[in-house]
């Protein structure tokens, strides 16, 4: 039982540093990039935070269980919107730039809308929807290169000492400062990863000590797994949120939080689905139907239009 503790208080501290230098890195790679941070959030720092979910979701469905890794995504959606998105706003407010967060919250409803259909209106997942997810996907995260890319690309020629002129064409001056700016984000790149990594095994400590630490007490295991589990997979997303919150990087964690709940649909889900095909979960039942028809994918959109519609709008 002490080692259980040692390690679920281990866990505890890797999650607090790797947020800390998961953010640092984060909003490092912004700066120099002359990219918003709300853009940062919704790319690198969200796939960061969405791995432990993806890797739930994947193991679930291969071992059967397509209705965890269905609830798992969608679940996933309401609480980092409704929960951790929640807290950082009604905590501190702050200003959100409109235009970068048009493409996101566009391709996370769109995704959502597909997603739904299938769920109402067709049998199962087949894995056709899982690699057209999949694709929807490639696609934000190309189109997110691009304009980081013609973000870079303007500051650095916008950057251009007029006294080096005389220094080589233009061509040489731009690859010279291209290699200095690589040279910077180094230590950015490096923290990032690392904070991503104690992220991962922190989460991954804490909720395995801490289900064994339940079971010790006598907690029942559905009990543990809708807690414990639950929040394990959605720690990455708390810890940056309120890390991000606290260092002052607000547009950090709302970026994080809406690109983690895209990811969610169409990574978590379009893995899952890929990789083995599902029925529509219906073990719930509310009034006569499905539960999940009815309650929880119209509380996800309520709680993601509630979020981003006056961000969008003000």
């Amino acid at each position: 039982m002490l080692k259980t503790t040692v390690l679920f208080l281990v866990g505890f501290l890797l999650l607090i540093k790797g947020g800390d230098w998961f953010v640092d890195g984060s909003t490092g790679i912004a700066k120099r990039l002359h990219v918003p941070e709300l853009l940062i959030g919704a790319t690198i720092v969200s796939i960061g935070t969405t791995l432990p979910e993806v890797m739930v979701s994947s193991t679930a469905v291969i071992h059967g269980n397509g209705a965890m890794s269905y609830g798992n995504a969608i679940g996933s959606v309401i609480c980092n919107t409704a929960l951790i998105s929640a807290l950082t706003v009604a905590i501190r407010p702050g200003k959100a730039d409109s235009k970068s967060l048009r493409i996101p919250v566009c391709f996370f409803f769109a995704a959502a809308v597909f997603y739904a259909a299938v769920a109402y209106f067709a049998p199962g997942f087949e894995r056709w929807t899982g690699i057209l997810l999949l694709c929807v996907f490639i696609a934000y995260m190309g189109l997110t290169v691009w304009r980081g890319k013609k973000h870079y690309l303007d500051n650095v020629s916008s950057d251009d000492d007029p006294e080096d002129e005389g220094e080589g064409d233009i061509f040489e001056r731009l690859l010279r400062k291209w290699f200095n700016k690589k040279l910077d984000f180094l230590p950015d790149v490096i923290l990032l990863v690392i904070g991503a990594a104690f992220i991962a095994i922190g989460a991954r400590l804490l909720v395995d000590n801490g289900r064994m630490i339940a079971e010790a007490l006598g907690v029942p295991d559905t009990v543990i797994a809708l807690t414990l589990v639950a929040l394990g997979t959605s720690l990455p997303e708390l810890v940056t949120a309120v890390t991000a919150l606290l260092k002052g990087h607000s547009a950090l964690s709302l970026g994080n939080i809406i690109g983690a709940n895209l990811f969610n649909i169409v990574l978590v889900s379009g893995m899952a689905v890929t990789l083995r095909p599902f029925a529509v979960p219906n073990e719930k039942q509310f009034a006569g139907m499905n539960a999940s028809l009815v309650i929880d994918l119209p509380l996800m959109f309520a709680v993601m239009l509630i979020l981003t519609v006056p961000a969008l709008l003000k």
